[in-house]
């Protein structure tokens, strides 16, 4: 009787260590992707400087792109560094806007890529998507994972506690992005990837309930491994349902209105919370925002650096983010005048 299966595209090799970055040469013999290390390195400002200074010994023949913005522009100028010699891959050092604009070049120009992760801000380390600046705005597009992984101890220790503690925020927002997933598949018909929610929501769950923080290794090996599981479920699902629903709406529409305020993953876990309000799912609620405070990211308007209207006007607008998605947003349908009330019932619910 046949075996009935499906493949499933993943890293082919993944290193979460200390000390990671010097077996970098030895990756690309090892695993095949580069015979003599001719590869391109494109390094992002910060650590990526750093990170190269310590291994270029090991890749002499390995070129630099220094990325100067996560914008379309800048993507297609690697693309084009990578299409004037015959590298055999680009290797992506530094943090989620790095890496995007890295995916998005070596998909365009048909090469693997090693994704070198300077912080753990949220799940781009090993998502096939890339979020990029472009002249109308910010999109995201479609792009093949990473062939590797690497993730170094030493570095993320030394990446700045709030771009570390908030992909925390990312991973739990899974949980909402589920309900947002399977409330659509009630709705309105929409398939569900039982697989691909398996991997999100393990990913939430072995953060949700930790005692420890970014200061243990254990910790952060934790919270590298689901943001890696993060990367898988959208990857098996085709689509970033998995990680992305009403709370992912709020994170572009407060990026859109109010630039600057607050990072990606610390937008997912409020976002989050509050799309947990909406379901009037106590106990759910009650678990994010204890996680949340435990590793002092924030929970409300305030804690984001936004007023409560504003807020407000955020959520008004998410759904025009992504017209395609069915969340608890769609599925309220609230005015201007409810979602103020449930922006003041939310925040008071946190303040009592």
């Amino acid at each position: 009787m046949p075996l009935l299966a499906r493949m499933l595209a993943s890293p082919l090799f993944i290193d979460i260590r200390a000390g990671a970055v010097d077996g970098l040469a030895e990756l690309f013999t090892e695993r095949r992707i580069s015979a003599n290390g001719q590869v391109l390195v494109a390094v992002g400002p910060g650590q990526g400087q750093e990170i190269w200074d310590r291994v270029k010994g090991s890749l002499p023949l390995a070129g630099l792109f220094m990325v100067d913005g996560a914008n379309l522009a800048v993507a297609g100028d690697l693309q084009a560094a990578l299409q004037e010699r015959a590298y055999d891959a680009v290797v992506g050092i530094g943090g989620g806007r790095t890496l995007d604009v890295t995916k998005y070049a070596a998909t365009r120009a048909g090469v693997p890529m090693v994704a070198v992760a300077t912080n753990l801000a949220h799940d781009g380390i090993c998502s096939p998507v890339a979020s990029l600046e472009y002249r109308g705005g910010k999109g995201s597009f479609g792009v093949s994972m990473p062939l590797a992984v690497v993730v170094d101890l030493d570095y993320v220790r030394a990446a700045p506690p709030r771009m570390v503690r908030s992909g925390v925020g990312d991973a739990i927002s899974n949980l909402s992005a589920i309900e947002d997933w399977q409330l659509a598949h009630r709705e309105r018909g929409e398939p569900v990837d039982g697989l691909a929610v398996t991997f999100a929501r393990t990913a939430a769950e072995a953060m949700l309930h930790r005692e420890d923080g970014i200061a243990d290794d254990d910790f952060l090996i934790a919270l590298a491994e689901a943001l890696v599981l993060s990367g898988m479920a959208m990857s098996v699902a085709g689509t970033s349902r998995p990680c992305s629903g009403a709370c992912h709406e709020i994170i572009h529409a407060v990026e859109a209105l109010y630039p600057g305020t607050a990072n990606h993953g610390e937008l997912a876990g409020a976002g989050a919370l509050f799309a947990y309000h909406l379901r009037d799912n106590h106990k759910r609620f009650e678990q994010i925002a204890e996680c949340l405070r435990r590793h002092e990211l924030p929970l409300t308007p305030s804690d984001l650096g936004i007023t409560d209207e504003q807020f407000a006007a955020a959520v008004i607008q998410a759904p025009q983010t992504r017209p395609d998605r069915y969340t608890i947003l769609e599925h309220l349908d609230l005015d201007q005048d409810q979602v103020r009330a449930e922006v003041a019932s939310f925040v008071r619910a946190l303040d009592g």
